[in-house]
């Protein structure tokens, strides 16, 4: 009887299995404690086997980390879209909430832990620009539907401001600090979609000149009319009849004057 040959164990992707146990120490241990070495042992290969894929620490690091932000880009990317821009603008939050509460791991590694240099692994926030130019857009969308098309700056600074407002929702959502304020489960369960509304609101309200940067003129808004100023406003009025010419000081000599 003749015996079936045997099926030759699949090839192992080590790249693949490196990335895996980097990410499973710092989610075990922190990102402290990550080196190739700790990467080669969980594995159980040699301790040069994870270099011949990754030269340093840094360099497999950076690909956890890449990989996250290509998690977080395409979780934002798969919204599916709306005629509304303001309520496409309000879902990109909520996805950005879930992925931080459904991927907390890879959301510290982005914005919570030291990265490698930039500009040693320019694959690395890649598609966080990506995310961020989401953002950007969203908002473009918004202001073109306003009617008030905002510069360049301005959509940096909006997308910094909603960014932010977003990172900090997130975080204190997540700290177990949040736990020991005796806030309703009410009150906890509304607190995404409330601070949604409340940016939603800032960004439709015009703003303060003591807000934007020196020499920077305030966007207009369509919705507010411009306030009327007085006639002449800031400059010195007409005069309607001759001003006297003023008369010239006359210097009265000192005492010391008439003494030599």
């Amino acid at each position: 009887m003749s015996r079936t040959p045997a099926k030759p164990a699949p090839k192992r992707n080590l790249r693949e299995e490196c990335v895996g146990a980097a990410l499973a120490i710092i989610e075990r241990n922190g990102v402290e404690a990550l080196s190739l070495r700790d990467v080669a042992r969980q594995l159980g290969v040699s301790h040069q086997a994870p270099y011949k894929h990754f030269p340093s620490r840094d360099h497999i690091l950076a690909e956890v980390v890449a990989r996250a932000f290509a998690g977080f880009a395409a979780h934002l990317d798969a919204r599916p879209p709306g005629g509304d821009a303001q309520a496409d603008l309000a879902a990109m939050g909520g996805a950005y909430l879930a992925f931080a509460a459904a991927h907390p791991l890879q959301y510290r590694l982005m914005f919570g832990t030291p990265l490698p240099d930039a500009a040693e692994h320019p694959a690395m926030m890649r598609e966080a620009r990506h995310a961020f130019s989401l953002l950007r857009d969203g908002l473009a969308r918004v202001a073109a539907e306003r009617g008030a098309p905002a510069t360049e700056d301005a959509l940096d600074r909006d997308a910094l401001y909603v960014w932010a407002s977003m990172h900090g929702m997130a975080s204190i959502r997540a700290s177990c600090a949040v736990d020991t304020l005796g806030l309703s489960p009410d009150v906890l369960a509304s607190a995404g979609r409330y601070g949604l509304a409340r940016v939603s609101l800032a960004l439709s309200a015009p703003v303060p000149a003591q807000g934007l940067p020196h020499g920077a003129a305030a966007p207009a808004d369509p919705n507010i009319p411009a306030p009327r100023r007085p006639p002449n406003d800031g400059a010195r009025p007409a005069p309607d009849r001759p001003v006297p010419a003023r008369r010239a000081r006359i210097r009265r000599p000192l005492a010391s004057d008439d003494h030599g």
